[in-house]
């Protein structure tokens, strides 16, 4: 396994198109046309993972000097649960070195149809090295844990780093670090 992760082509569109529809319920996904609006404009980077060139799936990122907001992460359903995962954060560590690496991922809230799946997916984000971090981030009607590797991601800094990339967006989505919200 030789995971490369490189800059999107045209040709990858279809195949990152499915993926992301298929990874992410629709209250999670921010519109695809606006993502890649915004990759490029130069504001995020979508980033495809490759094993021997045949591909895997995405890390979908947002980032300043400091942070790298891993906004995104999926890998193809055909190649799940074969380490590719891991693979991929590791290249993203590898990548991003050196600075405060972040995500959202969905509360593990026990009434959940999903519960064990959300259980499941923290274990692999802590065996990838990350923490749980003391702040919720909320993107429209969803709020999500933050899990972190580095330190903490203050409010200013979510906002400083989230705003150049949701630009009018900020008007109609709520964006926002807030306090952590227990789920039972």
């Amino acid at each position: 396994m030789s995971i490369t992760l490189e800059k999107f082509t045209k040709s990858d569109n279809k195949l990152l198109k499915k993926l992301y529809i298929s990874a992410f319920p629709m209250e999670e996904r921010c519109p695809y046309f606006i993502m890649m609006n915004r990759e490029k404009r130069g504001k995020s980077e979508m980033l495809v993972a490759r094993d021997k060139g045949e591909f895997i799936g995405f890390a979908y990122m947002v980032c300043d000097q400091k942070l790298a907001y891993l906004f995104y992460l999926a890998v193809d359903d055909s190649k799940r649960g074969q380490g590719y995962g891991t693979k991929i954060i590791e290249a993203v560590k590898k990548k991003y070195n050196g600075m405060r690496i972040f995500l959202a991922r969905e509360q593990l809230d026990k009434s959940a149809e999903n519960y064990a799946q959300r259980v499941s997916r923290r274990n692999f984000y802590i065996r990838c090295g990350f923490e749980d971090l003391p702040c919720c981030i909320k993107e429209g009607s969803v709020v999500y844990d933050v899990m972190g590797i580095g330190g903490i991601v203050t409010a200013e800094e979510y906002h400083k780093l989230i705003k150049p990339w949701a630009g009018f967006l900020l008007k109609i989505v709520d964006m926002r670090i807030i306090e952590k919200q227990v789920k039972e």
